[in-house]
């Protein structure tokens, strides 16, 4: 249950808890379930699903008890707000509608859901990365073709570059060009593995500086050439 305004009441073993936007909650199959609106707010507004979930998903779902059998999560970036109501009322929106799987559809959406909740679950070691420094992270991702600016990274994070250093190496555990590099190389993988593009075509669309800079940066990292990557790949 999310609670888009308003607030809900859940009470448990003697005590309670009144829910605020932003609270999302799960109960575990089997477990005693009392709750309604909060009687200070005379309203509650939320989104909701009844879910059986997949294997995959069991990991995910390991969020902070309110009590045993009742978690919850309060999502205070507004960005991932946004992206978890988006996906909620599409997961509701796909059950009225006479489209082929549309279970599957709503599946889909709640997965989605339940991997952003993840992205901040306190008992998820990758939470405690400061949301600049993933901000950073993801503006590196999306920029793997462009030349590596700290100055320019510093600024998509909201940080001075020193401090964008320090947070980078201490919470990511690498530099932010180290970072970037992985990232290239990682997409690279993919793409001599699944494109019939070029080595130089590859490490143009990167952004390494040459096919033999890319060559030299891809075999020690993988100890082996991107040529004989991409024959294994297609071999197996």
């Amino acid at each position: 249950m999310y609670t888009l305004a308003g607030s809900g009441l859940y009470r448990f073993a003697g005590s309670e808890y009144r829910s605020r936007a932003g609270d999302i909650t799960v109960y575990r199959p089997n477990y005693f379930q009392d709750y309604q609106f909060s009687p200070h707010a005379q309203k509650w507004n939320l989104l909701y699903a009844h879910f059986q979930p997949r294997m995959e998903w069991l990991d995910w779902l390991d969020w902070p008890e309110l009590t045993p059998g009742l978690m919850m999560l309060n999502l205070s970036e507004q960005e991932i707000r946004q992206r978890v109501i988006l996906r909620l009322k599409e997961m509701v929106q796909s059950q009225t509608r006479s489209q082929a799987r549309r279970e599957i559809f709503g599946q889909n959406a709640l997965e989605e859901v339940l991997l952003w909740c993840d992205s901040i679950n306190p008992r998820q070691t990758s939470s405690f990365v400061d949301p600049r420094i993933r901000k950073g992270m993801d503006f590196l991702t999306t920029h793997l073709a462009e030349p590596f600016s700290e100055e320019r990274l510093a600024f998509s994070a909201g940080l001075s570059p020193s401090r964008l250093r320090h947070l980078f190496r201490s919470q990511v555990g690498d530099s932010p060009r180290h970072f970037l590099e992985k990232q290239r190389l990682r997409r690279a993988k993919d793409l001599l593995a699944l494109s019939r593009q070029t080595i130089s075509e590859i490490a143009l669309e990167l952004g390494f500086a040459s096919p033999f800079y890319f060559s030299l940066r891809f075999k020690k990292s993988t100890g082996e050439s991107p040529r004989a990557f991409r024959d294994r790949a297609v071999k197996n």
